[in-house]
């Protein structure tokens, strides 16, 4: 069974519909939605979920890791401590993990997303 769009031709996205749809969408709402996608991705490649070492790659970790932390200096002004209080605190914790998992630790201020952090200690 294929899908229609409005317009009535099968498998073509309405990107009219998908337009209105984000555009009600707060920028606020947008950027958390992004940081957790991150989040999650970091824990999953740091080999934190039940499938463990089978998707561990602290490489892409690492990446994943700076890019969030990139994320939240720069918009941590544009979003309320609300929202950025417990994103800096998942982020600490993954920065930690990542640490953890090193078979040769990052000096301090190294490790992944400290440029944009700073150290992070136990």
């Amino acid at each position: 069974m294929s899908e229609t769009s409005p317009s009535g031709s099968p498998e073509q996205p309405d990107y009219d519909e998908m337009t209105r749809d984000i555009a009600e969408v707060p920028a606020v709402e947008v950027i958390v939605t992004v940081a957790v996608n991150l989040m999650s991705a970091a824990a999953v490649k740091l080999g934190l979920t039940e499938d463990g070492e089978k998707h561990k790659d602290l490489d892409e970790a690492r990446k994943l890791i700076t890019s969030l932390a990139g994320l939240l200096d720069a918009s941590t002004t544009e979003i309320s401590s609300f929202h950025a209080a417990p994103l800096r605190d998942g982020l600490k914790s993954l920065q930690l993990a990542f640490r953890e998992a090193s078979l040769v630790p990052d000096e301090p201020g190294q490790g992944p997303g400290e440029k944009y952090t700073g150290p992070v200690y136990g």
